[in-house]
């Protein structure tokens, strides 16, 4: 009897989202009564703005509900134009821009339109858990080059410079980071740039949604701004999700070469036809409505930076680097890798690390393996101040019971 294969090879190299599946199980603990504090997703616990909501109402009372062009409306590609032009200082056409059902979409879009099999993509690690999974699902090979808390968590042009080989297609990376908050200086990128322009045939991936949530004293500054002779090969990658409380909206945008926006819009054309009309209008709401929310929002996200930075800084044998942007703590946890748990449990990695203060603690983070580095663990302070001291206690406690 004949078995029907209903997973690809391709689909087969690729894991489930590790942040997502973590916080699956901590909704799971808590369904049955648990308390867990759930550091493991990268999502704003504030509610969407008024203002947002209300123009979704408005556009379905309106009874603006059909199809858009797969480059989405005139109205929010004139948005995300303005905002360029006013938050960036960048010139962009409207051919030069792509929408997409979130950031995700577009990453996805951008290799599927440019991927050959066996070309590289250079990945400073640590990276966002999805970026080699969807490199490696359209056929490319991702050259990861580690940069570890000793290296600020940022890679250096002598490092891109040694990546770079003639079957490089892509150079990606993001700045404010996620998972680290490390933020790229305008210096560093000048670096990274000047690198790239020795070698034409790369194109650049600068994905910069976390570029409104700044927690330190460095600024953000668009590779473009610091690269604009860089300008015609890359793409820059943005959304709502983060600086508007929008995750489940589900709209990403991007900016670059027409050529490729071109090709991108094309994909879209042939997958989810287009992004959702209703969320469209919200998110030209966003861009061009009071900004208000987002100031707010990141004092608030600051604040809670320096309490996981000073509160796990205090737990002996963790290394830590306070998150200069973005909302996640990167922690290094080298010292308690060999440590026995109370039940006689051996703890061999940041998995299982990771695992061990879920269970004890009753904390969910995600293990550093998750974004191509070990041993770390990832701590999102997207979530209360009350949680994030708990947590902070909880962790510290399970981690003294290490022997």
């Amino acid at each position: 009897m004949n078995m029907i294969a209903f997973e690809s090879t391709r689909v087969a190299t690729i894991k489930s989202s590790p942040s997502m599946a973590v916080s699956v199980a901590a909704k799971a603990m808590r369904a049955k009564g648990e308390h867990v504090v759930d550091l493991s997703l990268g999502e704003p616990d504030f509610d969407t703005p008024d203002h947002i909501v209300q123009a979704a109402i408005e556009a379905m009372r309106k009874g603006l509900t059909r199809y858009t062009a797969p480059d989405g409306l005139v109205e929010l590609r004139e948005a995300i134009v303005a905002k360029f032009k006013r938050e960036n200082g960048l010139d962009y056409a409207m051919d030069e821009i792509s929408i997409g059902n979130g950031a995700k979409q577009i990453l996805f879009n951008a290799f599927l339109a440019t991927l050959e099999p066996g070309d590289e993509v250079v990945v400073p690690a640590p990276y966002w858990v999805s970026y080699t999974d969807i490199v490696i699902l359209h056929g490319g090979i991702p050259k990861i080059v580690p940069c570890g808390v000793e290296d600020a968590f940022k890679i250096t042009a002598e490092r891109l410079e040694a990546a770079i080989t003639p079957k490089t297609r892509w150079f990606l990376f993001n700045s404010p980071s996620n998972p680290t908050g490390a933020i790229y200086t305008a210096d560093e990128l000048k670096a990274l740039g000047a690198v790239l322009a020795r070698h034409p045939h790369v194109a650049i991936m600068s994905d910069e949604i976390y570029e409104h949530i700044v927690c330190g004293d460095v600024p953000f500054t668009s590779f473009v701004v610091a690269c604009p002779k860089l300008k015609d090969r890359t793409l820059i990658i943005n959304g709502v999700s983060k600086a508007y409380a929008m995750t489940g909206w589900r709209l990403g945008y991007a900016a670059g070469p027409r050529e490729l926006t071109r090709a991108l819009n094309k994909l879209q054309s042939q997958s989810t036809t287009c992004p959702s009309s209703i969320t469209q209008f919200a998110a030209a709401a966003a861009l061009n409505g009071p900004q208000d929310f987002v100031t707010t929002a990141v004092a608030e996200y600051k604040a809670r930076g320096e309490l996981v930075a000073r509160g796990f800084s205090a737990i002996p044998g963790l290394d830590v680097r306070a998150p200069e942007g973005a909302f996640y703590l990167f922690p290094k946890c080298a010292h308690y890798i060999g440590k026995t748990a109370p039940d006689g449990a051996r703890i061999s990695n940041d998995t299982e690390l990771a695992s061990y203060l879920l269970r004890e603690g009753k904390v969910a983070t995600v293990p550093g393996a998750a974004f191509g580095v070990e041993p770390y663990i990832r701590l999102s302070f997207a979530t209360s101040r009350d949680n994030l001291a708990i947590a902070i206690e909880r962790t510290a406690d399970a981690l003294a019971k290490l022997r």
